[in-house]
């Protein structure tokens, strides 16, 4: 067991509040949260937290993990340029073992940046998983069916494979985008999650572009029209979510579809702002991923959460929009359940052992006038202290525990870059 204590606990069950309770983990999962007892039971390790923070990690509900291999490679370029004339060639290039590779990169990213899960929608799953398993990360595996794939069949066996594979990794169905895949796969997918009664998620409403193409296509918006054919049917949702109309919103209100917002890609790419405010009023469910680092380029969750929250103050030209607290809850809780991890939302016995600490001992976070608040309008990488997963300590102080040094993974991975791009 792992006792963290002499901190402070942020937790969300029954409402947001930040406390001075004890944590003890065993194994993978929480075994006790509360006052201190009179006794206490033997210890493998204790942690004195010096009066800082811990916390359930940030869940990165939206990414390509492996896409650090494009990272400022093809950057200030049109979105469409971007895809067909750097991305689409490039990722033709990837090799399983680069995948794997650059997947360890981003973990290692994703570690210092207190993200303890991701939701990750990208190319040969057999060896990003291995690159999760390996570094002892946890990930959601989203399926990305499009027309480039030789065999839409292939989707419901790694449904089957990677649900049962290991306890680290899961498996959710879904296309890339609307615009990426034809009718008859749309259908199979839909058709899919009515076999399995299985949540869908997909790319959605992230241009106004690919919603008018959907619009001439179809006669109706890229959510309209998944629903028309089920898609929807089982719960999940989009990713982007930047322009959705009235109609849109009410049906994702309607069916709790999670709308996952991604700020610093939508930004960088000039996709737009989603109304995250305009979505919490009609009900809409949300949560918060970085996108790749081709798009981002930081696969950092602190920029995200004061982006998500500054952008709505100044599209409502309201101070008072886009709330730190929602904002904080997206991140940890919000994630969580959007990615089917609802053990891993909250700091309470039973719950996984996937946690954070924050150093509130640096000058950003000082004056303790509103800890969540401060997470989100200043703090930054600098504050991850730990970050654990699965009843693991993977990231402590500056150093990586996750299987390999770090400077080996840059090594490889500039040299891959070379041989890619001679």
């Amino acid at each position: 067991m792992i006792r963290f204590y002499n901190g402070r606990v942020l937790r969300f069950e029954g409402g947001m509040r930040v406390t001075e309770d004890e944590v003890w983990t065993d194994g993978g999962r929480i075994c006790f949260a509360g006052p201190r007892p009179g006794t206490l039971p033997a210890f493998e390790r204790e942690i004195d937290l010096r009066g800082d923070l811990l916390l359930p990690g940030f869940k990165n509900a939206h990414t390509h993990t492996a896409m650090t291999f494009l990272r400022s490679f093809a950057d200030d370029m049109p979105l469409q340029d971007w895809l067909t004339r750097q991305v689409f060639p490039n990722e033709a290039k990837l090799t399983p073992d680069a995948v794997y590779l650059f997947a360890r990169l981003g973990i290692l990213e994703y570690l210092s940046s207190g993200i303890t899960a991701s939701f990750d929608m990208y190319v040969k799953n057999d060896a990003y998983a291995a690159a999760n398993i390996d570094s002892g990360f946890r990930t959601v595996i989203c399926s990305g069916l499009n027309n480039f794939d030789r065999d839409p069949k292939d989707i419901e066996r790694e449904y089957l494979k990677f649900n049962s594979l290991h306890e680290l990794v899961s498996y959710r169905l879904g296309i890339h985008a609307e615009y990426t895949t034809c009718m008859e796969r749309m259908r199979y997918m839909a058709e899919l999650a009515h076999q399995y009664k299985e949540p869908c998620f997909t790319h959605l409403c992230e241009t106004r572009a690919e919603v008018q193409g959907c619009v001439e296509r179809y006669h109706m918006t890229p959510p309209q029209l998944l629903d028309s054919i089920g898609f929807f049917d089982y719960g999940g949702g989009g990713f982007h979510c930047v322009w959705m109309s009235d109609a849109d919103v009410r049906l994702f209100a309607e069916k709790k579809l999670w709308a996952v917002t991604n700020p610093c890609s939508n930004l960088k790419l000039a996709s737009g702002v989603a109304e995250l405010d305009r979505l919490a009023e009609a009900g809409v469910p949300m949560a918060i991923g970085t996108d790749g680092a081709a798009s981002n380029n930081a696969l950092d969750f602190f920029r995200e959460m004061y982006l998500a929250s500054v952008l709505q103050k100044v599209t409502r030209s309201d101070a008072a929009a886009g709330g730190a607290d929602r904002v904080l809850e997206m991140a940890c809780v919000g994630g969580a359940r959007a990615m089917g991890l609802s053990d891993c939302d909250d700091v309470a016995p039973g719950k996984r052992a996937d946690l954070v600490v924050l150093n509130l001992r640096r000058p950003n976070m000082q004056p303790l006038h509103n800890i969540p608040r401060n997470i989100v309008y200043a703090g930054s990488k600098e504050n991850v202290r730990l970050t654990m997963v699965a009843g693991r300590v993977l990231y402590e102080n500056g150093e990586f525990f996750i299987g390999e040094e770090p400077e080996m993974i840059y090594e490889k991975a500039n040299r891959e870059i070379r041989r890619m791009n001679p």
